[in-house]
């Protein structure tokens, strides 16, 4: 019977601890760009100034965009084959969870020695949305949209760890039709 009530407890408490692990990711692309050509990068600061984010948190994301692309063999360039913006949004998410299993008694359904009830548990997080936009330079048109959604870290010892895993995971769609 103690094993009834403790079960939901741990099966809410893995499906917290996965969610706030897991990024959810997508990618588009312009079908007609040929992806080849395009071996260097800078930041687009105009598209970059606009994200709705702390100056210390856009650092931390423009460090995570620059390793990754460097790692896929792109050079950083003032005369760039492709141009890096960014673009934010954040959702605050408030999840109840109701248990009624807490209280004494014994055995199923009424019972006029039963007394007490369940307990509710709140669990607020804060969710984040990052499109990572790739621009070709000499058309000034979008060639890749890279979008990723995820918890975010409210340690500042664990943004930047946060940040790279959601940037990671984005970069894996790039190019198109070679995710790895």
């Amino acid at each position: 019977m103690r094993f009834l009530k403790i079960t939901p407890l741990v099966l809410l408490l893995a499906l917290i601890f996965s969610s706030c692990s897991s990024v959810r990711v997508a990618s588009d692309y312009d079908r007609e760009a040929d992806f080849n050509q395009y071996k260097s990068f800078a930041f687009f600061k105009p598209g970059i100034d606009k994200a709705d984010i702390s100056d210390l948190d856009k650092k931390r994301i423009l460090r995570a965009i620059e390793n990754e692309m460097l790692k896929n063999g792109f050079t950083k360039s003032e005369n760039p084959d492709l141009l890096v913006s960014i673009f934010t949004k954040t959702n605050e998410n408030i999840n109840i969870y109701q248990n009624n299993f807490a209280g004494w008694g014994y055995g199923w359904g009424w019972n006029p020695w039963y007394w007490g009830s369940g307990f509710n548990t709140v669990n607020r997080t804060s969710e984040g949305t990052l499109y990572i936009d790739l621009i070709d330079s000499e058309n000034k048109e979008l060639v890749w949209q890279g979008m990723g959604t995820a918890a975010l870290a409210r340690e500042v010892n664990k943004k930047q760890e946060r940040i790279n895993e959601i940037v990671a995971k984005i970069m894996e769609k790039y190019p198109p039709g070679m995710e790895k």
